[in-house]
């Protein structure tokens, strides 16, 4: 699963009327589907950021907007080193912070091929649903890295002036860097995202757009039930240590979760990124982490070849993006009837979804994910170059556009905390640890 950690602000999103009639797409399952204070970069002919060639001189100012037409992305696939699993973290049934791994959970294979799970099991009386209204940010990536700043020292980071130096270029949630991989390709859904420089880092977070907020206040109550079946096939499926069985009987609570950090390079892109990890393989002999990890999903039973095209052009793009970012191998899914009934199981290598798909006519090519995610990133990085915790470039998109950009200074869209923003400049802070708030 996946969380989606967006700020709490609701700016008016300049082309929010594209998304009043789609409801949101959602966690694991619904299948049929002078610069002042602020000054708006706007789209002007001319302007449009193309992915650089080697001719384009490195003091060029900042381009105005980036074009995601597919056919600029089609190109080798850029180098993605293999992700390293540099830390972990747990939240608890109150979503307080704890820098270990409690919460990680063993996948226990299902001993028929038909299982007949119930997924609405347990909705009605033994669900905790965690509050969507409030918006994370990045906090509790922030409290990771206050608690274990020595692991992200380096050469790079010692000789660095600036007691902030991470050593990485972009801190953010995965499911921030999937949104990105899917856009050259995405028809519906917008977004916003929030950026931020300090000590030579880019911090990127996400901010509710106008349109999501209006869907996720305006679910249906079926909706909701379907976002609780994801949750609770990982209960029929997920027992608390290797030893143990799963207990589809107890209490499902979505505030609870476990998280893998990792460090990896997308061409000259050092990051640092953490996600939601549904389980892990329970085999003492499994490789170490992430590869050791399992995505747990669940989608409508395929029953007719259009449903199985569509499956393989829509919902095996964010799956696979989701998983090959943070170097998970496999996700296992149940496939459900109308009922929410699990009639079938299949697991999914992320290394083989692209033969999957391959015979489907004007499908999604993962080189045109990750060169769009870079050139993104490249255009961030020539845009963002002030070293302001108070100030925040907002990027904008929606399908059919070009990325834009505003920039805000000591405004709502500020998402880095003052306790962070304290232990990271402090002079001690290094030698000293201090414990940020919990909440």
């Amino acid at each position: 699963m996946d969380q989606r950690h967006q700020s709490h602000h609701r700016p008016q999103h300049p082309n929010s009327n594209h998304h009043d009639n789609h409801q949101s797409t959602f966690k694991r399952d619904m299948d049929d589907s002078g610069r002042g204070h602020f000054q708006h970069k706007r789209f002007r002919p001319g302007q449009n950021h193309h992915p650089a060639g080697p001719s384009t001189p490195p003091s060029s100012p900042p381009t105005q907007s980036l074009s995601i037409q597919r056919q600029l992305y089609e190109r080798d696939f850029p180098l993605y080193k293999q992700p390293v699993e540099v830390g972990h973290f747990s939240l608890d049934s109150e979503r307080r912070f704890f820098n270990d791994s409690r919460q990680l959970r063993y996948y226990v294979e299902p001993e028929k091929s038909c299982p007949n799970f119930d997924l609405r099991d347990g909705y009605r009386g033994r669900f905790v649903k965690r509050d969507d209204r409030v918006k994370e940010k990045l906090d509790h990536i922030l409290r990771w890295i206050l608690a274990n700043r020595s692991k992200l020292q380096s050469k790079d980071t010692a000789a660095s002036s600036s007691p902030c130096a991470l050593g990485v270029d972009i801190v953010t949630w995965r499911g921030h860097l999937t949104k990105l991989l899917t856009t050259p390709y995405e028809t519906r859904e917008g977004w916003l995202l929030a950026v931020t420089r300090m000590g030579g880092t880019l911090y990127i977070s996400e901010v509710e757009t106008e349109a999501a907020r209006r869907d996720r206040e305006n679910r249906t109550e079926r909706h909701e039930e379907m976002m609780y079946w994801g949750y609770k096939f990982e209960q029929y499926t997920c027992a608390d240590d290797a030893q143990s069985l799963p207990d589809p009987g107890g209490v499902v609570n979505t505030n609870e979760a476990f998280c893998t950090v990792v460090q990896t390079r997308l061409a000259e892109h050092r990051l640092l990124f953490s996600g939601e990890v549904d389980c892990r393989d329970k085999d003492p002999k499994a490789p170490s982490p992430p590869a050791n990890y399992i995505e747990m999903k669940t989608s409508l039973e395929i029953s007719t070849p259009k449903q199985r095209s569509n499956f393989h052009r829509f919902k095996l793009l964010k799956w696979w993006a989701q998983s090959f970012l943070p170097g998970v191998p496999r996700i296992v899914a149940g496939f459900r009837d109308h009922d929410g009934v699990v009639v079938s199981v299949e697991t999914y290598h992320i290394s083989k979804i692209s033969q999957l798909i391959k015979n489907e006519t004007n499908c999604w090519k993962p080189t045109v994910c990750m060169n769009f995610c870079c050139e993104f990133l490249s255009f961030v990085k020539s845009v963002v170059t002030e070293d302001n915790p108070r100030m925040v470039h907002l990027f904008s998109w929606d399908p059919h556009r070009d990325v834009t950009y505003s920039i805000h200074r000591d405004s709502q869209y500020s998402f880095l905390p003052d306790w962070y923003i304290r232990e990271m400049t402090s002079s001690t802070s290094r030698e000293t640890h201090h414990h940020p708030p919990q909440t």
